[in-house]
């Protein structure tokens, strides 16, 4: 029986066919060498990682998603990306995928146009048409998901990202899937609290997967964000940055929760 997972990367295929006929691979390909050169997302996620800074935030525009459903009516992205920049926020990822997130590549242009912080194109990216549109619509930083690519994919489509430029967070959930991540020469990885073929979330999954991390990686914690305690604890368990969708789009103020979530990091070393 198809999984979850499975499901979504089987609707992408199909619209990724639409934007293929009508936008072929050498028109795209053509925009994306024309684009500003890209950001550097892994110094952004560190800066040197210094820790009177606090874990950086991703923070995410994300208007749904298939476990909780519709979030938040986002009229105007580029607004809340701005908000989520002056906040503090790192870095921002985009949601692109049209059938079970509501996004779209309008929106990264959006978000792109008014922030000067490197963007994420967050979107399961299965076919090398996928890269060169990125970063043909700005994005920095695209998301690889282990768990939906094999061997072959994950080494070439990473090297893809870099030959375009751009920083790849390789996304895993499991301590073969961050093996297999770490095989391929992975400089970001995300560990994903969230089961994408359960869609179940466990946010000390973090904490088994951590230790496999190797140690020159950027660590991301992904899912499981509801407020500033769970950023701490990501950032007492090691982890970098600290990925929020969910929390901030719901929140009425995000600016102020991306300075909180940061600010809560800060407390990692007390007791």
């Amino acid at each position: 029986m198809p999984t979850v997972l499975d499901q979504i990367i089987t609707g992408v295929r199909e619209d990724l066919a639409d934007r293929k006929s009508s936008a072929p691979l050498r028109e795209v390909t053509a925009r994306a060498a024309d684009a500003a050169p890209a950001l550097d997302a892994r110094q952004a996620l560190t800066g040197g990682r210094d820790d009177a800074e606090g874990v950086r935030i991703i923070a995410e525009v994300k208007r749904k998603s298939p476990s909780k459903g519709d979030l938040a009516r986002i009229p105007d992205p580029a607004r809340l990306a701005q908000a989520y920049q002056s906040g503090g926020a790192s870095v921002l990822s985009v949601l692109t995928e049209r059938r079970r997130f509501n996004g779209s590549l309008e929106d990264l242009d959006a978000v792109r146009s008014r922030v000067d912080i490197p963007v994420l194109r967050k979107d399961f990216m299965v076919d090398e048409y996928q890269f060169h549109e990125a970063r043909a619509h700005g994005a920095d930083l695209v998301l690889l998901i282990v768990a939906a690519l094999d061997d072959y994919q994950l080494r070439d489509y990473l090297a893809l990202t870099h030959e375009l430029g751009m920083d790849a967070l390789v996304e895993a959930h499991t301590e073969e899937e961050i093996r297999r991540a770490a095989e391929v020469g992975a400089g970001i990885v995300g560990v994903n609290t969230r089961n994408l073929k359960t869609l179940e979330v466990s946010p000390s999954h973090y904490q088994d997967m951590a230790s496999h991390l190797p140690d020159h990686v950027v660590r991301v914690a992904e899912s499981g964000v509801d407020g500033p305690g769970v950023v701490l604890d990501y950032a007492r368990q090691g982890a970098d940055a600290v990925l929020v969708g969910e929390a901030l789009v719901k929140h009425g103020d995000p600016t102020a929760a991306v300075r909180d979530f940061r600010e809560a990091s800060l407390a990692k070393e007390s007791s």
